[in-house]
């Protein structure tokens, strides 16, 4: 039995949970959907693959049944009409045409909008869905003469409540609301903050005593973490589907700008925390749009210069050092430092006569408003853009990296934390206050000494390199007296070093991010808190943000990694 005959079966009771069918049609529509994208796109570059599109052909007649079915008629309506196309297509073995494959892109575009507009009760097409359904049911007419079946016996697409469907050996599947899996990861760091707080009260009891409760508490730790990483394994997806998703960008894009382009994905299987990618999705794709306008030429550009008429940007993805490396590279002109110049100069970001290195000049394309382009387009031209790509970044306490060579092309690197949830944090003190800086950022300690001390304000001589260095004391206005002899931790982001002066070394912890109170939300270097294990609240930095005001302070550029 089908999952479609379950769903019928089930309506045929008179004691069922409708809306729990409608939610599970909906999740399942808009991924079953997703793949209809995905197999035309890849349709188009291998007519000849006919097991896409039967394949494609499932997912129509699944969900026409489906919203039949659920009484969704109208939904149903225009399911069946991209049905009787994709029956004809599949029959006649017609010529995959581009036009054939924009047609039913449209149809998947119409049905992701008809599906939860359905859900919600809408029972009527729009006039641009009817004139679809039009130019849909014309093209099965011009293609054949014959009664279209519309019924498919061997469906195997399933809609239900997502487990999967099989002899013994099947896997079995579980759909799970987002929230819980974050309450649960929540809660998981609410026992390491517990656990962290029982330990110094433990190791302050005599040592006779505690022998036994030590060992005992260190055997829950290790269960503790074997439960948080299978906390953590449940919330990571493969980057895969995401970048997938911009196949169609590039297509669209390209072709309605006069290039051509077609999009590479690597590191499909590499998985991330689902909400760092959720919050994802934005800056690649207005960094995969930048690339089409700014970084690909027109074709006869490129044969000129005896590249490829179509151009190639590549999606990657890889695991490096407890962080995600997600690049965005193109094989076009590359950035025009001289534009960039120019248009920094106009905005009164850097002086008329003032050089910085490529790096810095590069990062100014991620300030608001700023563009090169000559015209307003639909792509380019309001200088707004690649300024979302740095906020989304910085939100999710990642760093940027650009790495751009003239005439072969541009790659934009992105280092992500793999979770927001819990990180690995350096703790130092100021003050009587202590704060956490990511450990990823960290790149060594340095005692303060007058040997490392340099000619100039706040510069180090790090190894015969000048690094300019802030004091955390300063900045948040720490109490207390200022020790004898202060400590820099050394960090890095954005491929730029810079050190951080405190008043002592605490070490290494697991840190739980807790959300800061809105008056403290807008305080620049803070991106987040914490419960330390005596219970005090300790202060997670913005490291990025630091560099920034490092910059500011400091008109020599900074040292380079």
């Amino acid at each position: 039995m089908t999952a479609n005959d379950r769903i019928q079966e089930d309506i045929s009771e008179m004691d069922f949970d409708r809306s729990a069918i409608l939610a599970a049609f909906l999740a399942e529509s808009a991924e079953a959907l997703h793949q209809v994208e995905h197999d035309l796109l890849e349709l188009e570059s291998n007519p000849a693959d006919h097991e896409l599109l039967h394949d494609i052909f499932r997912v129509a007649h699944t969900i026409k049944g489906n919203a039949s079915a659920l009484d969704l008629g109208a939904l149903a309506g225009f399911a069946h009409v991209v049905e009787d196309l994709l029956e004809v297509l599949r029959n006649e073995e017609s010529q995959i045409t581009p036009a054939l494959i924009s047609l039913l892109l449209k149809a998947t575009d119409a049905l992701r909008v008809l599906v939860p507009e359905a859900v919600a009760g809408s029972a009527q097409l729009s006039p641009e869905q009817q004139e679809l359904r039009k130019q849909i049911a014309h093209e099965v007419q011009q293609r054949s003469e014959r009664v279209i079946k519309t019924e498919f016996t061997g469906s195997k697409a399933t809609v239900g409540n997502s487990v999967a469907i099989g002899g013994a050996n099947a896997r079995r599947t579980l759909r799970a609301d987002i929230e819980k899996l974050d309450s649960m990861l929540n809660l998981t760091g609410e026992i390491a903050i517990t656990q962290g707080r029982l330990r110094k009260l433990v190791e302050g009891l005599d040592p006779e005593v505690s022998r036994e409760l030590l060992e005992v508490h260190n055997e829950v730790e290790r269960l503790y973490m074997g439960l948080q990483e299978q906390v953590m394994n449940i919330r990571m997806v493969p980057v895969g589907p995401l970048f997938r998703q911009f196949v169609r960008t590039v297509r669209d894009l390209s072709q309605g700008h006069g290039k051509q382009a077609r999009l590479e994905v690597h590191g499909a299987d590499v998985e991330i925390d689902t909400t760092v990618l959720e919050h994802l999705k934005d800056p690649i794709l207005h960094m995969v749009r930048n690339a089409i306008d700014h970084g690909l030429e027109n074709p006869e550009d490129r044969k000129a210069k005896g590249k490829e008429a179509c151009g190639v940007i590549t999606l990657s993805a890889e695991h490096s050092a407890g962080s995600i490396l997600v690049k965005v590279r193109d094989d076009g002109a590359g950035f025009n430092r001289a534009k960039i110049a120019q248009k920094a100069k106009a905005l009164g970001l850097i002086g008329d006569s003032e050089w910085i290195p490529e790096q810095q000049l590069y990062r100014l394309v991620f300030q608001a408003g700023f563009s090169t382009a000559e015209a307003v387009s639909d792509l380019s031209g309001r200088g707004v853009g690649m300024d979302v790509v740095q906020r989304n970044i910085d939100a999710l306490r990642g760093s940027i990296d650009v790495q751009s060579e003239d005439g072969k092309g541009t790659t934009i690197t992105i280092r992500l934390p793999l979770t927001l949830a819990i990180i690995e944090g350096f703790a130092v003190q100021c003050g009587g206050d202590t704060f956490i800086i990511p450990l990823d950022f960290v790149t060594e300690c340095v005692e303060l000494t007058q040997s490392v001390l340099a000619d100039g304000n706040n510069i180090l001589n790090l190894r015969e390199q000048a690094l300019p260095y802030l004091s955390l004391r300063d900045v948040f206005g720490c109490t207390g007296q200022r020790p004898a002899r202060e400590n820099v931790v050394v960090v890095q982001a954005g491929g730029l070093q810079a050190g951080i002066a405190v008043d002592a070394l605490i070490g290494a912890s697991q840190a739980v991010i807790k959300p800061l109170g809105k008056a403290l939300q807008q305080i620049a270097g803070i991106a987040g808190s914490t419960i330390l294990g005596d219970g005090r609240v300790g202060l997670i930095l913005d490291v990025p943000g630091l560099l920034n005001t490092v910059m500011q302070s400091n008109p020599q550029p900074l040292a380079r990694a």
